[in-house]
């Protein structure tokens, strides 16, 4: 997720003092380098009068235990305290969901489903590796600037990354800009990673009061000596925002609160472009 794939990570180092030249940010230039939103279509299939719900209380137990909000508003994450009780409770988890056939769930179910996947291996994926300074360091060799391309999961018998799952099946398959705001890296400068699973129902209400909280947080969105600082997600998946900063700022007011969207009244430009890589630990 959100970042630079395989050797692709030395081609932008190149180019990175072309793009200063030709007056583009590096968060731009990352973007051309973010995984495609390319559809897994086996993924599309579902049963729009389905009303069956999956059990998500393992994982609102595992977040209600190990899951803080600072001073800042960041939901921080005490890895160093998950006991191995509860990594097995993790683990099971993560293994029931594998075991649910998803394709005969409707679209809501599925959508939490697979924000609520994604979050857990994610999860697992870095207590696997405890401790690092960022889950960027957990990677495959020189080339490899994370975990997001190994397949951690497999669901209906069809091994997937955390890339396949957020951007060959949410961002496509969806098209909702609010998915960003729901999925979690596991740093500081992504998204809150909720204290309680998403489920189908009120999904909407937790997609727009995510996006809400990101958007009114120093992280997603703040005025700097008068210049406007956003998170560098608004670059790396423009396209998902409607495709030009144009539509990122109509974004953005269509969640600020009232003193945010007075300060971006009359804007037509984004200054500079932010990311915090570092752990969402405590």
């Amino acid at each position: 997720m959100r970042i630079l794939r395989g050797s692709r990570a030395t081609l932008v180092a190149l180019v990175v003092a072309a793009a200063a030249i030709a007056g583009c940010s590096r968060a731009e230039i990352e973007a051309k380098f973010v995984p495609a939103s390319d559809p897994l279509p086996r993924w599309a299939a579902h049963n729009a009068a389905a009303t069956q719900t999956i059990d998500h209380a393992a994982w609102d137990q595992f977040l209600f235990r190990y899951v803080r909000t600072d001073p800042t508003g960041l939901n921080r994450v005490a890895y160093r305290k998950v006991t191995r009780e509860d990594r097995a409770m993790l683990n099971n988890y993560i293994g029931m969901l594998e075991r649910v056939r998803i394709s005969d769930y409707n679209r809501r179910e599925q959508f939490a489903y697979w924000v609520n996947l994604y979050n857990a291996v994610t999860i697992r994926t870095v207590l696997d590796e405890y401790p690092v300074e960022s889950i960027r360091d957990i990677n495959d060799g020189f080339f490899s600037p994370g975990p997001w391309d190994r397949k951690l999961a497999t669901v209906e018998g069809h091994p997937l990354s955390l890339n396949d799952i957020e951007s060959r099946i949410l961002r496509p398959l969806w098209d909702d800009p609010r998915a960003h705001y729901a999925i979690n890296c596991a740093s500081i400068g992504c998204p809150n990673l909720e204290g309680s699973a998403f489920r189908g129902a009120g999904l909407e209400n937790r997609l727009d009061a995510a996006a809400r909280r990101y958007i009114n947080n120093a992280r997603g969105v703040r005025i700097e000596d008068g210049e406007l600082i956003v998170s560098s997600i608004f670059a790396w998946f423009r396209g998902d925002y409607g495709g030009s900063e144009a539509t990122v700022l109509k974004h953005l007011k269509t969640y600020a609160d009232a003193d945010l969207k007075a300060a971006l009244a009359g804007r037509t430009k984004i200054d500079g472009y932010e990311y915090d890589w570092g752990l969402n630990g405590d």
